[in-house]
């Protein structure tokens, strides 16, 4: 495993040597990672987490590492003989990998000496931020098609690991497969390919080309049809090598289109593999598809099968970056009591809310159904004998009342006293416990065009220390909140 402990942004050292030099380095403090509203972000689905927690076990400084930051000329001697002997010791709480989560909502936090807890933040961002924000996209185009879609994005990934990672949080977010190799070797998922246009252009004509490729792989041959044309050509020299497997005792898999009017072509060629007996023949469209060109070719009614999705699935073309933040939460006394922390804005988005805290997703008692999340101080209990009356964090007037429901706390412990304490899942059965969340959703908050905002409200408790927060700042301040 790669040493990742200077992945980081300088300032949470140059924060670090502070904290040392004040004598804050032991002060147990808890941050909590979660995203704000985007309007492209209708739901997220959690991911890199398992990334995540072996960073922090990994945590340390290598000779090399403090030379380098030695070499740098603004660290002391008893700050870096410090750091040499540093280890991730904290706890992290976190929702599972494939839940799905909402803005506001911390997908973790972290509690642990506050240099500790200040270093890691960078590192922490950028797992879970990438693969979240990877899985969010797949789980859409999934959505949009039914089922049946690859991973094609390596080639256009922004690099290595966003190739390889972002394959990992497509598989979560519902890809069946990736062409990527490694992926499939490191996460033990399946992974699909056929073959390029250059095959194809490398032999004297396309048939031969076909007739070389079936016969190097005649158990589930599947041929990309349109180098030349489509339905003339393609489809016609498809259809003699098809005829020519069957007659050797093998079934052919299908044919992939890449370019062109894929809802037309599908069409047409779905008509000429059936007429030559070919009806199981599958029909796999690829080429900068998305959730929207995805459903607008099932509208209008292509004969596509499974879908190899690359470029705006891997790069999250539409919105390249999810936004998740990093806030501090609440700080420690030495006796262990909890002071509650706040972010004050301008921006009421950007008000965080303070303390430790736990994630409640409240289901409808009948349908069993979502019908709302709900934030609430750690500890608190929810009492679903009584009616429960919800309310926006905001706009407060706006209130329902549940009373037939059920509530599930998201969060739950993965690492303790620095030690990882969450079994390792395949990531296929990651996959399944998303899919299985997912199908709590009504269609209503998950639909692409102009869905019902979930509902992710404050418990009385959160909301009224929040409230007392930002009074006590504007009237004067209290010393209690972590200000812009």
């Amino acid at each position: 495993m790669r040493n990742l402990t200077l992945l980081t942004d300088l300032y949470q050292l140059t924060m670090g040597q502070g904290y040392f030099s004040e004598g804050k380095s032991e002060q147990l403090a808890s941050f909590d990672l979660f995203f704000r509203p985007n309007k492209l972000i209708t739901y997220s689905v959690a991911a890199g987490l398992e990334q995540a927690a072996e960073y922090l076990e990994n945590l340390h400084f290598e000779d090399e590492d403090i030379s380098y930051l030695r070499s740098l000329g603004m660290f002391r001697e008893d700050f870096l003989s410090y750091l040499k002997g540093m280890r991730f010791t904290g706890d992290v709480t976190a929702v599972r990998e494939g839940e799905i989560v909402f803005p506001y909502e911390p997908i973790l936090t972290v509690t642990a000496p506050m240099i500790e807890a200040q270093l890691v933040e960078t590192a922490l961002l950028t797992f879970v931020n990438h693969q979240t924000l990877i899985a969010s996209k797949a789980a859409k185009i999934c959505s949009a098609a039914g089922g049946g879609v690859m991973e094609f994005g390596l080639r256009r990934a922004q690099g290595p690991d966003a190739g390889i990672y972002g394959a990992r949080a497509a598989i979560i977010g519902g890809c069946v497969g990736t062409s990527n190799v490694y992926a499939g070797k490191l996460f033990g998922v399946p992974v699909s390919g056929t073959m390029a246009h250059s095959w194809v252009m490398n032999f004297p004509s396309e048939l031969e080309a076909f007739r070389a490729y079936a016969k190097s792989f005649p158990e589930g041959c599947l041929l990309l049809v349109d180098t030349y044309d489509t339905l003339k050509s393609g489809i016609p020299n498809v259809i003699t090598v098809f005829k020519e497997l069957r007659a050797a005792g093998h079934e052919p898999k299908g044919i992939r289109l890449d370019s062109g009017d894929l809802a037309y072509l599908s069409k047409e060629a779905r008509k000429m593999l059936d007429d030559a007996g070919f009806e199981k023949a599958i029909i796999c469209a690829s080429g900068d598809l998305d959730e929207n060109s995805v459903r607008s070719l099932k509208g209008q009614g292509a004969k596509i099968d499974s879908w190899g999705i690359g470029t705006k699935l891997i790069t999250s073309a539409d919105m390249p970056a999810l936004g998740g933040v990093y806030k501090l939460a609440a700080v420690f006394e030495k006796d262990g009591t909890e002071v509650p922390k706040i972010k004050l804005s301008d921006t009421t988005e950007k008000i965080t809310n303070p303390g430790l805290k736990d994630v409640y997703r409240l289901y409808d008692g009948k349908s069993g159904m979502a019908v709302a999340d709900y934030i609430t101080r750690e500890g608190e209990t929810v009492d679903t004998t009584k009616p429960l009356v919800i309310f926006h964090p905001v706009d407060v007037w706006k209130k329902k009342t549940l009373r037939c429901f059920t509530a599930r706390n998201l969060r739950t412990p993965l690492i303790r006293k620095g030690k990882c304490v969450r079994e390792k899942l395949p990531l296929l059965e990651i996959n399944r416990y998303f899919r299985n969340e997912y199908a709590h959703f009504w269609e209503e908050y998950t639909r692409l065009d102009m869905p019902h905002i979930y509902k992710v409200d404050l418990s009385d408790e959160l909301h009224a220390l929040k409230k007392q927060m930002v009074n006590a700042y504007r009237q004067g301040g209290t010393g209690n909140d972590e200000t812009v």
